[in-house]
């Protein structure tokens, strides 16, 4: 079974054992379970589901395995010739999260 899930601002197609790194999840831990209702499509047995806008009675769970920062992104802005330069770095919040059921009613 495959589904397409919208969280944290992304959408992404999922099977179960698949390990997703989304923006953080607020005020989780390692280990915690994330339960997943923005389901947008699900495909069994070559049957498709459509949502309008999700299909309803349909979840996905989530485990967190870990909550780390991405690799530094860094954004510098230069005007020529006028002595304007402006180095910063950001490192995004990451949530490495693996897909453990897909449940539809």
């Amino acid at each position: 079974m495959k589904a397409t899930i919208r969280t944290q601002g992304s959408q992404f197609v999922v099977k179960k054992g698949d390990k997703l790194f989304v923006n953080r999840y607020p005020e989780t831990k390692e280990g915690d379970q994330v339960k997943i209702d923005d389901v947008l499509m699900l495909v069994e047995d070559g049957k498709s589901t459509f949502g309008s806008p999700t299909v309803e009675g349909a979840s996905v769970t989530a485990k967190i395995l870990e909550n780390k920062k991405d690799k530094k992104v860094i954004v510098f802005k230069k005007k020529r010739r006028q002595g304007y330069k402006r180095r910063r770095g950001h490192r995004q919040l990451l949530s490495v999260i693996e897909i453990e059921s897909i449940d539809h009613k």
